[in-house]
């Protein structure tokens, strides 16, 4: 599957921007806390530390791993607007948003206009979709499902990606089914293999197999036994996640290995922090010493591929984790 991403031009993005200052004037005071997506103040790591919390403190014992299919290219123009008009009755804004959902898209020489979706790369498409989803799935899942659940249940959102956590397994269940029909209301499906059921309560014998696991943010979430002896909730990163990485590292080291190497060098070094920056979290040193090592078996690699005139001996190989040292693997959030 391909992403085509839409990039308005230097004017757009301004007007664009005014008009989602406006729009998160009127929506913020109505967003809920556990939505966590393109809002000031709300970030991933927030959605991560609630969820662990939620999960450890509550009596949850299971979680509905949610996926909805293709969710921004799927998003209903006319169903859209009709909830912006619930909160907005400025016409020229109205209008403004109908002309940027309806824009042209220019692929090559073909210009094709889309039905539905909003646009990838469009300043003002993460509210647009925050308030779509609000409607849709927070609002929904606050006065009507919630509710009607017997037992324990939390929902945490960003932007698309979102679990709902119940205590029991016929809550769960039932909130399946109906989270199923609401989405089908306006538009949107549920992806049928990627959905799933998963039980996550705490553990009460020594072993784990009866509890699964589940990614959220691209981190694996498990029950593990932490160094006291006390079941804790652990983030590691996710496999998926893990391989990408992996596989981006090598292509960028093959095709910039002509580059010097202090400009490599300092990339690099910019590429693992960055990666620490996000997944240097708790219980997941590892998976970030995985990363860092997988960076220098690409980098010596491709050096050692260079053509003849520029390529570095076998002894200069082995000095160059003294030469160009990396930054080690470390933990910037203690969630």
């Amino acid at each position: 599957m391909f992403l085509t991403l839409t990039v308005p031009t230097f004017e757009d993005k301004i007007v664009q921007r005014a008009v989602t200052m406006l729009l998160e004037a009127v929506y913020e005071g109505e967003f809920y806390d556990f939505s966590h997506g393109f809002r000031r103040g709300h970030s991933q790591h927030q959605a991560l530390s609630e969820l662990r919390q939620r999960c450890m403190e509550g009596n949850i014992g299971w979680i509905v791993d949610a996926d909805v299919k293709g969710c921004f290219d799927n998003i209903d123009h006319g169903r859209l607007l009709e909830v912006i008009r619930q909160r907005v009755n400025d016409g020229g804004i109205l209008r403004l948003i109908g002309k940027w959902l309806k824009a042209g898209v220019m692929e090559g020489e073909t210009l094709t206009y889309p039905e539905k979706g909003t646009q990838q790369g469009g300043v003002a498409s993460p509210m647009l979709a925050n308030i779509f989803l609000h409607h849709v799935l927070d609002e929904w899942y606050a006065r009507e499902a919630k509710p009607r659940i017997k037992g324990q249940s939390f929902l945490i959102r960003f932007a698309d990606d979102f679990l709902v956590g119940c205590e029991h397994e016929t809550d769960a269940q039932w909130v399946m089914t109906a989270l199923t029909e609401r989405l089908q209301q306006y538009g949107l499906t549920l992806h049928p293999t990627k959905t799933r059921l998963v039980k996550f309560g705490r553990p009460r014998e020594k072993s784990t197999r009866e509890n699964g696991s589940f990614d959220f943010l691209g981190f694996t979430h498990y029950w593990a036994t932490s160094r006291r002896g006390y079941w804790v909730i652990k983030r590691e990163t996710a496999r998926k996640r893990l391989r990408r990485t992996f596989k981006r590292i090598w292509e960028w080291c093959r095709k910039t290995r002509h580059e010097p190497l202090r400009e490599q060098h300092r990339a690099l070094c910019l590429k693992l922090k960055g990666h620490y920056q996000y997944y240097g979290i708790r219980c997941n040193y590892r998976k970030l010493s995985l990363v860092y090592r997988q960076v220098w078996k690409a980098w010596k690699y491709w050096l050692s591929r260079r053509s003849n005139k520029g390529s570095i001996s076998w002894e200069g190989l082995s000095k160059l984790e003294q030469l160009f040292p990396f930054p080690k693997p470390q933990i910037i959030h203690d969630i």
